[in-house]
């Protein structure tokens, strides 16, 4: 779902984008000038950092909270300026003919011209740790780390800015909730002839003799050549499956095309859907060496009988760690301990400290349970105006943290929603820790709660097809954020008349996403 989106202020770019894809059927409601909120330490006991909406504000509460460092925030600040004025080269070199953009990024004019390379190949952790030694103000500057899915170590600064300069103006929820998005875009879609199939997944990419993923349509775009009807035998005979196949019930039936975009991810489309042979093409492996998967989620969804009021919600999200250093609470994304020995790995942020500490992601299921590093914890109902008439006396909160995947891999072949007792034993054991937090944070919901539910990276797997229960597609890190793997990672694919579009084009996240299906738009149209 959605939490919350930046730079939809009325007049904005972004904000005119999606009032035209939804006709301006869908509206968007402001969070709280304190739209998230810091704790470093358990609630009660630790101060919240509060940042607040507009730029002067922001770092004016900064500066409040930490005196003795306006250099360092107003350096931060200064660099935040430096990567803004340079982010529209990530669209730019994935428009450039790909000869021009490699050339552009090999010849080192890019880092020499563009703060923004020369930033992106730079840790977050490397540039905050040279403003400031103060620890709780490095954690503070790195505080929106979830929001791309990366440790400071391996985050990219660029990213880093760019995702905090998005939210510098404030933040803004869907009015009606997330399923507005979908449901105000898909009657567009309809309106236009198209339609939106459910319950009905894609599985696998069709292509015709010449290896081309195209086919038959019969609203096609007049730029393309007129096929026979689906229906004639000279049909079949000139594009011999070619779209893709989705399963309806217990059968796969053929849908034709003459362009096929996947928004299924870069994984799911090149693994997963497309045949061997398209899969073994070097324009596809190489796209595929630049990505990995990115950090496994688990959720919390909880429900509350009781008003806001009654229950002492807010508007603002907690982002809540148990200490500030990130690194060291977090460890080696993606290597659990046993791997990192065998590949002679050493996290990069190590210190005498980081051996007295389990950190959570290289620990076992058990440990991590008892020992989650960081928590966002929000209230949907509470950013959302329409929810109390239209669920009167209740309310809702979201919890997220991240988790490996290989914790639950040994239940993956069991059907979903009906797994056994030992991988709810195993959720439940998460689910019990961060509830002894968010009770913390919120005392008053404690005897109100309605139901609990708990979604692992398996969870992730079956609803939004992750092909490893990641939450933001492909790894958001410095070598995502490398000038080449910007140039590479395009919507065009090497497979003709396929092409890609989401956050695994652009960047995470929504607007990530949105970007993405702009430059693919842009691709497939020839503009």
């Amino acid at each position: 779902g959605i939490h919350y989106v930046g730079q939809l202020r009325e007049g904005a770019p972004m904000r005119f984008l999606l009032e035209q894809l939804t006709e301006g059927q869908l509206q968007w409601a402001p969070l709280p000038a304190a739209f998230d909120a810091v704790l470093l330490g358990e609630p009660g006991a630790a101060r919240p950092v509060h940042l607040r909406a507009g730029a002067r504000r922001y770092f004016e509460a900064l500066k409040e909270r930490f005196p003795h460092e306006a250099a360092a925030i107003d350096a931060f600040r200064g660099l935040l300026k430096s990567v803004d004025r340079g982010t529209a080269l990530l669209l730019v070199l994935k428009l450039l003919p790909l000869p021009l953009a490699r050339w552009l990024c090999r010849s080192g004019i890019l880092s020499r011209l563009s703060a923004f390379c020369r930033l992106a190949t730079r840790s977050l952790h490397e540039v905050v740790a040279e403003l400031t030694g103060d620890a709780d103000l490095r954690a503070v500057l790195s505080y929106i780390l979830p929001t791309y899915g990366a440790v400071p170590s391996r985050a990219s600064f660029s990213l880093h800015a760019i995702l905090v300069n998005h939210f510098l103006g404030g933040a803004w929820y869907p009015r009606g909730g997330a399923g507005e998005i979908a449901f105000h875009t898909v009657r567009v879609v309809q309106r236009a002839g198209g339609a939106a199939l459910a319950r009905a997944p894609v599985t696998r990419i069709l292509l015709d003799g010449h290896g081309r993923a195209c086919g038959e349509s019969r609203r096609a775009p007049r730029r393309f050549p007129p096929y026979p009807h689906r229906d004639s035998p000279l049909f079949h005979a000139l594009i011999p499956g070619a779209g893709v196949s989705v399963r309806k019930g217990q059968e796969d039936v053929n849908i034709f095309a003459p362009v096929v975009i996947s928004d299924a991810g870069i994984f799911n489309t090149y693994e997963r859907l497309l045949p061997a042979e398209a899969r073994a093409l070097p324009g596809i492996q190489e796209q595929l060496r630049l990505v990995t998967p990115g950090e496994g989620g688990f959720s919390v969804f909880v429900g509350l009988n009781g008003t806001k009021e009654e229950l002492g919600l807010e508007s603002t999200n907690y982002f809540i760690y148990k200490g500030n250093d990130m690194d060291q609470l977090y460890g080696a994304l993606r290597f659990p301990a046993r791997v990192a020995a065998s590949r002679r790995l050493r996290h990069p942020s190590a210190s005498v400290s980081s051996h007295r500490m389990r950190r959570y992601l290289e620990s076992s299921r058990e440990e991590a349970a008892e020992n989650i590093p960081f928590l966002f914890i929000t209230s949907p109902s509470c950013k959302d105006p329409t929810w109390d008439m239209r669920h009167p006396g209740k309310a809702t909160l979201a919890v997220v943290t991240f988790a490996n995947y290989e914790w639950f891999e040994e239940w993956r072949d069991e059907p979903a929603q009906r797994r056994s007792d030992d991988y709810e034993d195993a959720k439940r054991a998460f689910v019990d820790t961060i509830m002894r937090t968010v009770y913390k944070l919120y005392p008053g919901i404690e005897d109100r709660v309605e139901y609990v539910s708990g979604g692992t990276p398996l969870t992730n797997q079956h609803f939004i097809a992750s092909a490893h229960g990641e939450m933001y597609g492909a790894r958001q890190d410095t070598e995502r954020l490398r000038a080449e793997a910007i140039a590479t990672l395009r919507p065009r694919t090497a497979v003709p008349n396929l092409y890609l579009t989401g956050q695994d084009v652009c960047l995470a996240g929504f607007m990530g996403a949105l970007q993405g299906a702009v430059l693919c738009a842009g691709a497939v149209l020839g503009r």
